[in-house]
């Protein structure tokens, strides 16, 4: 994950990367968390050469959000570079946590 701030305002360039070893075999990612209300196919992410998959999008700084990444609309992956895991509340394991 890397993070650029803005100097004009409050807001943070996150770009989120899920390597290409974590789904070798997917066809499409979206990235879904507090920042898009959990919506499975509102972010999707982009397919590089080398396989893995991104997508930069804008986040209020000073703050926390939890995400996880869709895969193929069927499989849930926790981001292995996340700044840290919380449970999530649904029970099924834990949320990634990018902190800005």
């Amino acid at each position: 994950m890397k993070k650029r701030m803005l100097k004009s305002k409050p807001v943070c360039k996150v770009t989120f990367e899920l390597p290409a070893e974590a789904a070798p075999a997917a066809s499409a990612v979206n990235l879904v968390g507090e920042f898009n209300d959990w919506d499975t196919g509102g972010t999707p992410m982009k397919r590089r050469k080398d396989g893995s998959f991104s997508v930069t999008i804008d986040l209020d700084t000073d703050r926390e959000y939890q995400y996880k990444y869709l895969i193929d609309s069927r499989t849930w992956e926790n981001d292995w570079a996340a700044d840290k895991y919380i449970p999530s509340p649904l029970g099924d394991g834990d949320n990634s946590v990018v902190v800005v």
